[in-house]
């Protein structure tokens, strides 16, 4: 069952902290503040952090590989299509087939990566309460699933607070400029930085996605 908002902070989780509500992504950004003052200074910049939760699920999985290395407006026409065919779950997909698929607008590659999903099996509901590293692991054993993705679906989709995605360019400029470096960390480098952040590196990457756009004037993710 896809993930349809929290209610309430929910603090009962056993597998580290869970983001759930705007409180919880405040209490680690003021935590980043205290620990480290350049933070403090691009939380002054950004203002409050946004919640940042999505949908978990293959609906979330499948829309990550539809936007892989394409214009937004491209994957956004590819989703009206797909979701106006019905291609929004496993059985529905493997029904469709490759001709289906293309007739959706996916590449050869995305329809190999979509039936990849869709024939995986997984277990959504599990991975709520599945460790971190569980969570990576399992995605990334799926055809299309790289580590970017499993760990923005960590973060953003099952709401762990201590799950970082060092690839990322955005994250990897916004730290460059707050961090004053010469250049841009490559990822070895900026998950080894992210260490001080733990146990709120989530919440540090919400701060250096929101400083990335005050200080590119453009969106760090779709």
């Amino acid at each position: 069952m896809p993930w349809t908002g929290w209610q309430h902070c929910d603090r009962s989780v056993t597998l580290g902290r869970i983001i759930t509500c705007d409180a919880d992504v405040a209490e680690g950004a003021a935590w980043l503040a205290a620990a480290d003052a350049r933070f403090a200074h691009a939380l002054k910049l950004t203002g409050p952090l946004p919640l940042r939760l999505r949908a978990d699920g293959f609906d979330a999985l499948i829309g990550a590989i539809i936007s892989q290395q394409v214009s937004v407006a491209s994957a956004n026409a590819m989703r009206a299509k797909m979701d106006a065919a019905g291609l929004t779950f496993e059985g529905a997909i493997l029904a469709a087939g490759e001709e289906g698929l293309r007739a959706a607008g996916l590449s050869r590659q995305k329809i190999r990566y979509a039936l990849a999903l869709a024939e995986a099996g997984i277990d959504y509901a599990a991975l709520r309460h599945a460790p971190d590293a569980e969570v990576i692991a399992t995605l990334t054993a799926v055809p299309g699933v790289g580590l970017w993705t499993a760990q923005i679906y960590a973060m953003f989709s099952l709401g762990r607070a201590d799950v970082f995605a060092p690839g990322d360019l955005a994250l990897q400029e916004a730290a460059k400029i707050l961090f004053d470096m010469p250049d841009r960390p490559k990822p070895k480098l900026l998950a080894a930085m992210a260490q001080d952040w733990s146990p709120w590196r989530s919440v540090a990457a919400r701060a250096l996605f929101s400083y990335y756009r005050v200080a590119k004037q453009r969106e760090g993710i779709r």
